[in-house]
């Protein structure tokens, strides 16, 4: 593999601010984890400050400083939750960095707000069906979930749990209102 000269170096470091993460390991956007890893190494063989020893003091500088993002693209890229945080900032076109702290509590909100809603009432009613369905009371959670959709329509998961409510009301024995208990 040939060395990157030093004028190839301080073009990569005055260009490695504007680059996004795609860009640094030279990958296009759908590729899988394993293109990520793949693209990282053939990156980091070329451009390692080790790999290119014989660079003077300040292009080895330099260069380090592009291997710490190649490292930190990777870091994003190669895990699922980051790397879905990443690419929506990017699609909001708010820069083509992301710090992993940021790109971890990103990914921990979504997280969140997929199971517990995104909604203040979204989250008020499911809290209750989740309550309900703790004591056995089946039915007032079905009515719970279905309250909690009316604010969140499209969250897929109060409506698998609505459906397993109500596919658990479905197979639960009729009792009668009125016998004596």
């Amino acid at each position: 593999m040939a060395a990157i000269t030093a004028a190839e170096v301080h073009a990569l470091a005055s260009l490695v601010d504007e680059l996004d993460y795609y860009q640094l390991l030279e990958i296009p956007r759908d590729v899988p984890a394993s293109g990520v890893k793949r693209a990282y190494y053939t990156v980091t063989r070329r451009l390692h400050p080790d790999a290119n020893r014989d660079l003077p003091g300040t292009e080895r500088e330099l260069l380090e400083n592009v291997a710490r993002r190649v490292s930190e693209a990777y870091q994003v890229l190669r895990d699922g939750r980051r790397r879905q945080a990443y690419d929506a900032q990017l699609a909001t076109g708010s820069g083509g960095r992301i710090q992993l702290a940021e790109a971890e509590a990103q990914a921990g909100r979504a997280a969140v707000e997929h199971h517990m809603g995104r909604t203040p009432n979204g989250r008020r009613y499911f809290n209750l069906a989740r309550g309900d369905i703790d004591r056995g009371d089946l039915a007032s959670a079905q009515r719970n979930l279905r309250t909690a959709l009316t604010f969140e329509s499209d969250n897929a998961y109060f409506k698998k749990k609505l459906e397993e409510v109500t596919a658990a009301l479905k197979s639960a024995p009729v009792r009668d209102p009125f016998a004596l208990r």
